[in-house]
């Protein structure tokens, strides 16, 4: 249940770094599980199926860094309305290409491979926690390693942050701003398109409208929570995912759904309170502004 939430959160963490707040991680996230299902279907084969949607949520990205880098538009309006775009073209897509409404599934579909951990899957508990998962999971652990590497160990790492924090110092140093945020957008796309295809290969073999039902929107309060750095945005997709999972088992004990539904979300906001916002929001924004 963390994957989605932790791959698109570092995604959005990547872009806060260069001065882009990106808030369509909600819309990457369902192009992504879409065209997951869509490569699966052309294809036939699974892992093409991943490459598929990263491709697609990275040009679907490019969208966001064109009219937010290029046309100067407010980035936050911008993530808003590709959220929108996204559920519609999906939709759309959904009954124009499979001709269903609502969900699509194919029994004869083989969804990504559940890899076992040789020695930890024997281990009471910790072996079912631990092992047993697509590879996907166990990718985003490297990702959310290499990413803190990338970030505070690596010159490339240092001039990404150097545009996030001050636009206007890094152009004065030769340092191309639009440059390092198309990258970042572009990451972002790749990162957005494997928790897409996670949800919709990995957890299950379906897609359904909306399926990713605010995934998105939990991923960024998770990047906001730590403070854009992997492992702090990690420690916060794990509590998400947590409760995500917590809902889920709560079904189980004649609790009512709705009640159960609500759990991670009410988390959510919960979260928001303890979060100290030191103008974020607002560097972010004129970073963004000024690095044009």
């Amino acid at each position: 249940m963390v994957t989605p939430i932790l791959l698109a959160a570092l995604g959005g963490a990547l872009c806060a770094r260069a001065g882009v707040f990106n808030v369509a991680l909600e819309g990457l996230v369902l192009v992504g599980a879409f065209s997951g299902i869509l490569g699966n279907y052309l294809t036939g084969s699974v892992f093409l199926a991943v490459i598929f949607a990263v491709v697609c949520v990275m040009l679907f990205s490019l969208l966001f860094g064109y009219v937010s880098i290029h046309l100067q538009a407010n980035p936050i309006v911008v993530g808003i309305s590709l959220n929108f775009l996204a559920l519609g073209l999906t939709t759309f897509c959904l009954r124009a290409i499979f001709n269903v409404k609502g969900t699509y599934y194919d029994k004869n579909m083989v969804g990504l491979p559940k890899w076992d951990i040789p020695l930890v899957q024997d281990i009471p508990w910790l072996g079912g926690v631990l092992s047993g998962h697509s590879p996907l999971v166990y990718l985003t652990i490297v990702i959310v390693l290499l990413l803190h590497l990338f970030l505070f160990k690596t010159i490339v790492g240092f001039r990404l942050l150097a545009v996030g924090e001050n636009g206007i110092a890094a152009k004065s140093m030769g340092i191309g701003i639009r440059r390092y945020q198309y990258g970042a957008i572009l990451a972002c796309g790749a990162l957005c398109g494997l928790a897409g295809a996670q949800l919709s290969l990995g957890q299950v073999t379906m897609f359904t409208e909306g399926m990713t039902s605010g995934r998105g929107f939990i991923a960024l309060v998770a990047m906001m929570l730590g403070q854009s750095s992997p492992l702090g945005t990690m420690g916060a997709s794990l509590l998400f995912g947590f409760m995500d999972a917590v809902s889920i088992r709560l079904q189980g004990l004649s609790i009512p759904t709705q009640f159960t539904m609500m759990i991670p979300y009410v988390v959510t906001l919960i979260s928001l309170f303890f979060f100290k916002d030191k103008g974020y929001l607002a560097e972010a924004q004129k970073t963004s502004g000024s690095s044009r």
